[in-house]
């Protein structure tokens, strides 16, 4: 019953904007990092974004920087990735995924790894005209 729910993704033209969100069913959020992830056909998965159990630390993959925002809100026990000026690179099938572990740090920057406990079954994402 430890599972996650991605919600949000659909048909937008280059430009616009979606909001992607992420609910997990049979536990709360608050003990977990959780990170973005995506994969377009044919492409290996890469991080998008990840954000600390409590919310003070996010990082972002150099592509979405300025574009994507990731936050959560631990009392709806949820987790939200809003996405702006989408482009077709964007295309891809997004996946969240959460870990109890906390975040590991190098330098400055929120590592956000690959190492996660539970992951969703994606929402497609396509930004085309």
């Amino acid at each position: 019953q430890l599972q996650l729910v991605e919600s949000g993704g659909g048909l937008v033209q280059p430009g616009g904007s979606l909001r992607l969100s992420c609910a997990p069913s049979g536990f709360t959020f608050d003990f977990y990092v959780v990170g973005w992830f995506r994969q377009a056909p044919g492409k290996e998965r890469e991080w998008v974004s990840c954000i600390s159990r409590s919310g003070s630390s996010t990082n972002y993959v150099d592509s979405v920087k300025g574009r994507f925002t990731i936050s959560r809100d631990n009392n709806k026990n949820t987790v939200t990735l809003q996405m702006n000026s989408l482009k077709s690179e964007d295309t891809a099938v997004y996946y969240c995924a959460a870990r109890r572990e906390g975040p590991a740090y190098y330098g400055g920057n929120m590592d956000c790894g690959y190492n996660y406990d539970y992951w969703g079954q994606g929402t497609q994402v396509t930004v085309s005209s």
